[in-house]
């Protein structure tokens, strides 16, 4: 059972992302301010939970949080300021949405920067120990997968609506015969084709 939050005086947000090691699409953060009094027995990592206990999960978090948000940064900003800048930069902006004010902020994850002058505390692994980086694990997750099924109408080739962008081999073979759109992050290895150095005789 994961415990409710670390800090357990403060008014604690609890952030994650979804869709960093993806090779199309927006990296999305979420933020969540949960209650004293919330239990949910089917909550963990989102990782852990499959697609329909994600969204069975999304509505209860949505209307039982104190306060939510999420925020999405998109390809081309990744490429422009680095996947794990734009992981922190979504997070911020989630944290910038929230109608309540908190006083203690937990990140999954190694890697975070001061936000405002608010405490804060990274966890590894923190989706999987803490509530509200749980919630906040599965609000990131299925807006983005929500925001990937609808680019897939677009762009059946790449099979967005399964892999979500991520490095699949399908998705793979989908560049390699398509090329690239405009969703796809440039700066990734999208063929995961070694680097040939060719020296001059």
């Amino acid at each position: 059972m994961l415990e409710l939050k670390y800090k357990l005086s403060a008014i604690e947000a609890g952030c994650d992302e979804a869709g960093r090691g993806c090779l199309a699409g927006p990296v999305v953060a979420a933020a969540v301010i949960l209650p004293e009094n919330f239990s949910n027995e089917l909550l963990n990592d989102s990782k852990q939970l499959s697609e329909k206990q994600r969204n069975l999960l999304r509505p209860i978090i949505e209307q039982e949080a104190i306060a939510w948000a999420v925020a999405f940064v998109d390809n081309h900003e990744i490429d422009q300021i680095n996947i794990l800048n734009a992981s922190i930069l979504a997070m911020h902006k989630a944290l910038d949405k929230l109608s309540v004010h908190p006083e203690h902020i937990i990140v999954d994850g190694n890697r975070f920067k001061k936000y405002e002058d608010i405490p804060h505390l990274c966890i590894v692994k923190g989706d999987g120990k803490y509530m509200s980086i749980a919630a906040a694990s599965i609000l990131a997750k299925t807006h983005r997968d929500e925001y990937m099924n609808k680019l897939h109408e677009q762009f059946p080739v790449y099979n967005w609506k399964k892999n979500k962008g991520y490095p699949t081999q399908e998705h793979r073979k989908g560049i390699k015969l398509s090329g690239t759109t405009a969703y796809h992050r440039m700066s990734f290895n999208l063929l995961n084709q070694q680097l040939e150095i060719q020296f001059e005789n």
